[in-house]
Parts: structure tokens; C-alpha cells; sequence
């Protein structure tokens, strides 16, 4: 029997101390009336492979807020991440934490 290993956890905004983070980069979703909840939580799960149950957070935070951080790392990863979200032609912001 092989075994079991156990994936490595997403970082995700609030998993990450930006206090101690060497990263130092984050990706802003916008809200707007133009897409669904469902489309932004698909978009979400495939940038950022987060699941269903964070992008749900995130796309609420979103709504109620206008914005919210919903990936933090590295630029050139918070760049690819903000490329897949505007590929769905939502608006997102690369910017320095």
C-alpha cells in the first residue's frame, strides 16, 4: 500500500503575515455586477486552487466590501493569479503589500 501524503496548504490572505511574509505581493479582486457568484468562485478555485468553501469567503467579501485581497505571494505568482481572473474579465490589481 503507498503511502498517504497529505497536499500542502493553499497560502491564502489570512494565512499569510504580511508582517513576516518575504513575499510581499497580493492580488485585489474588485467587486462588479457583471458576474455571478458562481463565476467568480470558479474563477477563483482556478486561480488561486483554493476551495469552494474559501472561495465562497472571498467572493462574499468581495460583494459586501468591494474588494479583497484573495491571494498573497511572490509577484510573478500574484501576477499569473491576476492573469487568470482577467481572462474571466474581472478586475484585479497586482500591488505591493
Amino acid at each position: 500500500m503507498a503511502p498517504f501524503y497529505a497536499p500542502s496548504p493553499v497560502k491564502t490572505p489570512e494565512s499569510v503575515d504580511s508582517s513576516q511574509s518575504s513575499f510581499g505581493w497580493k492580488v485585489v479582486l474588485f467587486n462588479c455586477d457583471c458576474h455571478s457568484f458562481d463565476e467568480v468562485e470558479q474563477q477563483l478555485i482556478k486561480a488561486t486552487h483554493c476551495s469552494l468553501s474559501r472561495a465562497r469567503e472571498y467572493s462574499w467579501q468581495v460583494h459586501s466590501r468591494g474588494a479583497a485581497a484573495v491571494y498573497a505571494g511572490p509577484k510573478e505568482r500574484c501576477e499569473a493569479v491576476a492573469s487568470v481572473l482577467e481572462d474571466a474579465r474581472l478586475r484585479v490589481k497586482v500591488e505591493n503589500q
